[in-house]
């Protein structure tokens, strides 16, 4: 793997955040959690950074230890539409934040079994049982593929499960980060999500984003 080749890391839960993804870039922990990230052999700053919308879904479901309540995950096959961020980084920087998400130490297994041209050929790779092992290419961004991670399941195999208010709110503020889309389509978008849905209503989720205008609504 050519570590100096762009890619982009999408993400579509917490690392939306500018602020948790920077924990995986350059190592720390998080706030609400005491798991500390080594981070990137490369701590550089993405590039640049963009919303995107995937085909797919994103889905909650599984208990998180960090958040409580069910964690994002996507499914490229299920019907629907995604909202990402889409972070432009090296290769290796992917790999290594790919490495930290398996719970592995980046630079510790060189190849993780990545194979970014095979993932970008077959579009979906499984490169362990965990439920972040899968890597996938949802399509290309000015010429550059759209990676990411997700269960080795579909949306349908797993029960829905719905996410805590933290970690709601913290979904919300990463959408909101990158201006694509406002308060009130980030509100009803995190509502809708299978797991989400008919526990939280878009209100509910505006109020936590922005309680001016939740106010106001």
């Amino acid at each position: 793997m050519d570590d100096r080749r762009l890619v982009w890391y999408v993400a579509y839960g917490s690392n939306m955040h500018a602020a948790r993804l920077r924990c995986y870039l350059a190592g720390g922990s998080p706030p609400g959690t005491d798991r500390v990230y080594p981070g990137c052999r490369d701590a550089s700053e993405p590039v640049r950074s963009a919303g995107v919308v995937l085909p797919g879904c994103v889905y909650f479901a599984t208990e998180s230890a960090v958040w409580s309540g069910g964690r994002a995950f996507y499914d490229p096959s299920a019907p629907g539409v995604a909202y990402a961020r889409a972070h432009l980084v090296g290769a290796g920087q992917f790999g290594d934040i790919v490495a930290q998400e398996m719970e592995r130490e980046p630079g510790t297994d060189p190849d993780v079994g990545l194979d970014l041209d095979d993932v970008v050929a077959r579009g979906r790779v499984a490169l362990g049982p965990g439920r972040y092992e899968t890597l996938v290419c949802a399509g290309a961004l000015d010429g550059v593929p759209l990676l990411t991670f997700t269960a080795p399941w579909n949306m349908a195999d797993v029960p829905p499960l719905a996410p805590s208010a933290a970690y709601v709110r913290h979904l919300a503020a990463g959408l909101h980060e990158t201006g694509t889309w406002g308060p009130d389509e980030i509100a009803g978008y995190l509502a809708g999500r299978p797991g989400a849905a008919g526990h939280w209503a878009p209100e509910q989720v505006l109020a936590l984003l922005d309680p001016d205008a939740a106010a106001q609504a």
